[in-house]
This record gives C-alpha cells, sequence and structure tokens, in this order.
C-alpha cells in the first residue's frame, strides 16, 4: 500500500513541474495557430492531468475497496460544493446532480471544519439526508476536506486553504470503513487536492490566454506583436486582412508579409526603446489603395526584458479622403464667396461713381442693380448650404412646414425660372400620365430639391444640350427625374456624390466651382424630410439623370418624428 502511495506522489509531482512549466509559458507572448475561423489552444496538458487524476481516483478506490469515490469542488459563485469528475463507481453524466450547499449535510460540515467524518448508516444519518447521497445508492462511507497548503522555503505550512471535500462510499463485502480508512483517505485526498488546484490554476490560464486571443481577433484595427528578433509572435484576423495573407504568420520575419518601409522603420526605433511614433503607409488591395495610420511600442516583461514591439494599424482612408475633401472645399468656398462679392463690389462701385455724373441711364442702373441683386441671392445661397449643413451634421432638424401643394405646376415654375438662367441649354417637360393635381410635403424644401438638381443639370454641362425634367407616377410614389447630356459621372462616384464636400476630381469638374454641400443637403431633404429616396444614374461623356422619389400622401406624423 505504501509502494501506491508512493507512485501517487510521484505522479503529482510530476503533474506539479508540468503546470509550473505551463505557468511560465502562460507569461510568455500568446501564441496562436490558426486554422480556418477557429483558433486552437494547446490542451494536451489538461487531458495529462486528467488522465493522472482518474489513476488517482481509481487507486483510492481500489486501497480503500469502496465501491464509489466522488470529489467535490467548492463553487463560490454559487456557495455550493459540486460533484467534479473523474469519479469511480458513478456515471459522469449524474455528477452534476450530486451538489449540496456548503451549510449543509456532511459535506458542508466536512468543509467547513476540515476535519473528517466517518458514517455508517446513510439512510439514518440526518446529516447524509441533506447531502442526498442515496440518489447514489450510498449506505457508509468517509468523508475528508480537499486541503492545498502553502509553505515557506523551511517547508513551514503557512497558509490552509480547504478547495473542497471527497467521499468513498460502500466498503466492499458489506464492511465499514474504519478509522485506519481515514488516514488513509486523508493522505491520498492532499495529492488530489493538489492537483486539482493546480488543474484548476491552469484552467484559469487557458482560460484568460483564450480570452485574450479572441479579444485581439475581435479588434477592427489590426495589431501584431513582433518579437526583438524580428518574428511575428501574433497577429490578428484584421492585421491578416490588411496584408492578404491567409496562413499562420506565427514564426515568421515581418518583412516577408509587413513589406512597407514605415513598419520596417518603426520596429527599429521601438525595438531599440525609443519612441515608435506614428506613421502612415498605404497598401494597393483590389478595390483601390487603402491608407492606415501605424503606432507602434516597445513591449516589456515585468523585470524589464525587451518582449518586443506591438503595432497597432487603423484604417484611416475614409478620414484622410474628408480631410482632402474639406481642404478642398475651403478653396472652393473661398472662391464662391469672393466671386459675388467681387461683382457686387464692382458694380456698385460703377453706379456710384456715376451718381454725381449722370454717366448710367436708368436701364444701365436697373441691369447693374439686377447683377448686385442676382450675386447676393448667390451669397445667400451658399451661406444657407453651410449653415443648413452644419444644422444636419450636429443632429438638428431643418424645421419642415408641410401643406398640400400642386405639383404640375410647382414643377413648370422651377422650368421656367431656370430656362432664365442659361441660354445654352433647352430644358424639356416630360409628364407621364396620372400625376396627382397636389402632393403633400414642404413646398419650399421641394422647390430647394427641384432648383439644386437643375443648376447642376446646367453647371455640370457647359457645352450645353437638352435638359429634361421627367415626372411619372409608380404605385403611391412621385418619381422625378433631372436629365441632362454633360460630362457625365465615373461609376466609382455614383455612389459617393451625396457625401458631403465630395467632387469628381478630374481636369472637366476642375474648372467648375462647387461647394460640394448641394447633393448632400438634397439627399436630406428627399429621404428624411419628405421620406423619399434619390439616386444618379450617368455614363462618362453622355450624362446623369438624378432621380428620386417622394409620397403622394405624405404620412405627416412620421415625417415629423423623424426630423424631431
Amino acid at each position: 500500500m505504501s509502494d501506491e502511495l508512493q507512485r501517487l506522489k510521484e505522479e503529482n509531482e510530476q503533474l506539479r513541474a508540468r503546470v509550473a512549466e505551463l505557468e511560465k509559458r502562460a507569461e510568455e507572448p500568446v501564441v496562436t495557430t490558426h486554422t480556418s475561423a477557429e483558433t486552437q489552444v494547446d490542451v494536451a496538458p489538461l487531458q495529462e492531468a486528467d488522465a493522472t487524476l482518474r489513476r488517482l481516483v481509481q487507486r483510492i478506490a481500489m486501497i480503500l475497496q469502496a465501491e464509489k469515490v466522488v470529489i467535490m469542488f467548492y463553487d463560490r459563485d454559487m456557495a455550493e460544493l459540486k460533484a467534479i469528475p473523474p469519479a469511480f463507481g458513478v456515471e459522469e453524466e449524474r455528477l452534476p446532480f450530486f451538489k449540496v450547499r456548503a451549510t449543509e449535510g456532511i459535506s458542508g460540515q466536512v468543509f467547513r471544519e476540515s476535519e473528517p467524518v466517518l458514517f455508517h448508516d446513510a439512510i439514518a444519518d440526518n446529516r447524509t439526508v441533506q447531502d442526498h447521497v442515496t440518489m447514489l445508492g450510498v449506505h457508509n462511507g468517509v468523508t475528508v476536506p480537499l486541503v492545498i497548503e502553502k509553505r515557506d522555503e523551511e517547508n513551514r505550512i503557512i497558509e490552509r486553504t480547504t478547495i473542497g471535500v471527497m467521499h468513498a462510499f460502500n466498503k466492499r463485502h458489506g464492511e465499514d470503513f474504519i478509522d485506519e480508512d481515514v488516514r488513509l483517505l486523508e493522505r491520498m485526498a492532499k495529492n488530489v487536492g493538489s492537483i486539482i488546484a493546480n488543474l484548476q490554476l491552469y484552467r484559469e490560464v487557458v482560460e484568460e490566454r483564450e480570452e485574450l486571443i479572441q479579444t485581439l481577433e475581435s479588434l477592427s484595427a489590426g495589431l501584431v506583436l513582433v518579437n526583438a528578433d524580428g518574428r511575428i509572435s501574433q497577429m490578428n484576423n484584421s492585421a491578416r486582412a490588411i496584408f492578404g495573407y491567409n496562413e499562420s504568420p506565427i514564426g515568421k520575419d515581418f518583412h516577408e508579409i509587413m513589406k512597407a518601409k514605415e513598419i520596417a522603420e518603426m520596429f527599429a526605433r521601438a525595438n531599440e526603446g525609443g519612441e515608435g511614433g506614428t506613421a502612415d503607409f498605404s497598401i494597393h488591395h483590389p478595390g483601390g489603395e487603402r491608407i492606415y495610420q501605424l503606432n507602434g511600442a516597445q513591449v516589456k516583461y515585468e523585470d524589464g526584458r525587451n518582449l518586443g514591439v506591438v503595432l497597432i494599424m487603423s484604417d484611416v482612408t475614409d478620414l484622410k479622403n474628408i480631410e482632402k475633401m474639406k481642404s478642398g472645399f475651403v478653396a472652393m468656398a473661398s472662391h464662391e464667396l469672393r466671386t459675388p462679392l467681387t461683382a457686387i463690389k464692382g458694380f456698385s462701385s460703377t453706379l456710384l461713381d456715376g451718381i454725381d455724373d449722370d454717366i448710367y441711364d436708368k436701364n444701365d442702373q436697373k441691369e447693374f442693380l439686377t447683377i448686385v441683386v442676382g450675386e447676393c441671392d448667390r451669397l445667400r445661397r451658399l451661406i444657407d448650404d453651410l449653415l443648413n449643413t452644419s444644422r444636419i451634421e450636429a443632429g438638428e432638424s431643418l424645421t419642415p412646414d408641410y401643406t398640400e401643394f400642386p405639383l404640375v405646376e410647382q414643377l413648370d415654375k422651377v422650368l421656367k425660372v431656370q430656362q432664365q438662367a442659361t441660354k445654352n441649354h433647352v430644358l424639356k417637360a416630360n409628364f407621364g400620365p396620372g400625376l396627382p393635381d397636389t402632393i403633400i410635403g414642404d413646398k419650399d424644401k421641394f422647390d430647394q430639391i427641384l432648383t439644386n438638381l437643375m443648376n447642376n443639370a446646367i453647371k455640370y454641362a457647359p457645352g450645353g444640350g437638352d435638359i429634361t425634367l421627367h415626372a411619372l407616377v409608380e404605385g403611391d410614389m412621385v418619381k422625378i427625374g433631372v436629365e441632362d447630356q454633360g460630362l457625365g459621372i465615373p461609376k466609382d462616384h455614383l455612389g459617393k456624390v451625396f457625401e458631403r464636400f465630395h467632387r469628381v476630381d478630374n481636369d472637366d469638374n476642375r474648372k467648375i466651382y462647387g461647394t460640394g454641400l448641394g447633393l448632400f443637403l438634397v439627399k436630406h431633404l428627399v429621404e428624411d424630410v419628405h421620406l423619399g429616396k434619390i439616386w444618379a444614374e450617368s455614363e462618362v461623356g453622355v450624362g446623369s439623370t438624378f432621380w428620386f422619389t417622394v409620397p403622394v400622401r405624405l404620412d405627416i406624423d412620421k415625417a415629423k418624428e423623424l426630423n424631431g
């Protein structure tokens, strides 16, 4: 029997050494192997410890001549003692049902007092009734605490913690357990407690690593950990997508995968203990060039040793595009403001200089003043666009005023006004049958939608040609389109023309000034104010058609709720 105990001690010491090795590994960088969409974690140590514990439980049953051996672990969250695998003589699927409050039964008594208990009649003993041991067919048994001890350098016990209890049930051949069985089970329970504690510790380490891995994998930013030798220790899913790398990059030289010189320079600075700083680099993807902001910093162990460099990459393409569009907007807005102000000042000065000498007759004065008024209107529209854009971005409504107004009359009015603004274009109407006499909406903002689209059609068809205003009924919606024979819009810009500040950047469009705010406002007026839809169809060199739909009978309550 002493030989059996010695073998158990040796196995326990081997397991302790294995867990110590794993704890040391847990302090090192997280290394994973990626296969398809899953992250694999080495679970061999768990299986190894489980196998050792099973052998130990079987030997305990053999040494004590017990029909059943059950381990119960204390669950702090539930304040319960719960049976855990492995067990001997009890089906594992039944173990989850074997649990007891830490304040009840023999299990609770042994756990609280850390003293063993021997019982000879489970049916008559009130304590075992609370343990529900009858469900396991128990007649007699011995229960001992599972205690782990912490010792100092001189092998003195400085801390004792009870983590659960261990049962040996039903002595074979109808015999009773005796005090010698209690002493034997106590001695062997020390090994069991030690194994369970180490196993639990390793499980926690594995869980923490798994949580860390899943956290890194879920980051939208790309994250790469490169060790001091320049080899990749960790690369999350976003980083692999950035560099178009589907295989496991672990252990590879980072230069093979991340070839941007900015990355190599940042790694060199950070790895030497300097400031990694921030840099931008670009990568060509099938959908176009993407710009990434790179941040890097040295990572160290607790003792100060260099672990490597962590590199974080964020996609800033859209932000860079917005910055570029804002810069272009400032230049265009300056021009748009300067042009009417120059005209206003010029014609006002001309009139002022000619007052005393009566140089200009009434017709000249009327013409000059008409130009001044027109430029003032142009200036007011620009300022209104800027103010309305600011209000929309701030989440404020444009205070719609919903009324019922005549549809065809409004369409004709816009056509006549816009025809007066151009001599190079012929404005046409193409109205389908069945148009309603009236629709419900915001008349002024409906006019603003049409005016903006017609202005754009004239502006972006500098060579002249026909501009057609379409109107037809589709179900309970009115569909309206403005078609020109102008420059057209490239396909890759069609989905972006309604973004604020967006303008197609080519030689032809650079000659046409604008703020890039008009279509952004139109989209808001159509979709938010009138609950409709707007889109564009175009072919470069042929022309464009801007379509939008609005309800014949707008749900005013729903629209007001949407607009605050």
